[in-house]
């Protein structure tokens, strides 16, 4: 894994997150999706590098998913932004107050969050949306530095065991269990808050109701709300 470096502020890690070559496989799948494209998307310009988080690195929630989706953020160069999953995201954030509009389609498209900071386990698009080892350890550089900016944050939510299981290993957490809408109150006085992930492999075959996922986004409302 490459050497630590500590960024000043979210610009500068942006800066040099948007270059990163760190990951062979990786480089190599979204250069070939954004150059092949697919059908519905033909006309349309693909970002095809890493992807930045978005929203303000000041906010008092913090969401760490797994990456961004070959035709979705990998297209769009916005975090969870023209993908299903995407869809069930930004529609219970901006039922909570997190969000301007609820919907994200494309990077100019008027959405504006507030109070809450969105990133990923990795920032580009993996094969079959399926990360190696190698790479979340790569990316947890980026991770970690986001992590140590981001002063205001009081409750963590982690979409997806993957998410949870590098964020426990990164701030060496031990003895947590992972669950939909499981909590856990961390020695800092921050509140870690596990979901599944809404991608479609969830969300379509029920594993994931809509409801159960807006409780997420109401408990952690209601939490900020009074704290």
């Amino acid at each position: 894994m490459p050497a630590e470096k500590a960024y000043a502020n979210i610009e500068e890690l942006n800066q040099s997150l948007i270059s990163c070559q760190r990951c062979p496989r990786l480089v190599a799948w979204r250069e070939k999706v954004a150059q092949e494209k697919v059908r519905r998307y033909a006309h349309e310009p693909y970002w095809g590098k890493p992807v930045p988080a978005i929203g303000t690195i000041s906010g008092r929630l913090w969401v760490l998913g797994l990456a961004p989706a070959a035709h979705g953020a990998n297209r769009t160069g916005r975090m969870f932004t023209g993908d299903s999953s995407g869809d069930w995201l930004f529609k219970a954030l901006h039922q909570t107050g997190f969000a301007n509009q609820p919907t994200s389609t494309h990077a100019q498209d008027g959405l504006e969050l507030n109070d809450v900071y969105i990133t990923g386990t990795a920032h580009c698009a993996p094969p079959q949306n399926k990360l190696q080892k190698a790479e979340i350890l790569n990316c947890r550089h980026y991770v970690n530095q986001e992590h140590r900016l981001a002063h205001n944050k009081k409750v963590i939510l982690v979409l997806g065991r993957i998410a949870f299981e590098n964020y426990c290993q990164l701030q060496a957490l031990k003895g947590l269990s992972f669950g939909h809408n499981v909590t856990h109150k961390l020695t800092n006085g921050t509140l870690l808050v596990c979901s599944y992930h809404p991608s479609k492999q969830n969300t379509q075959t029920g594993r994931l109701s809509w409801q159960n996922w807006l409780n997420v986004f109401l408990g952690i409302r209601q939490h900020l709300d009074f704290t």
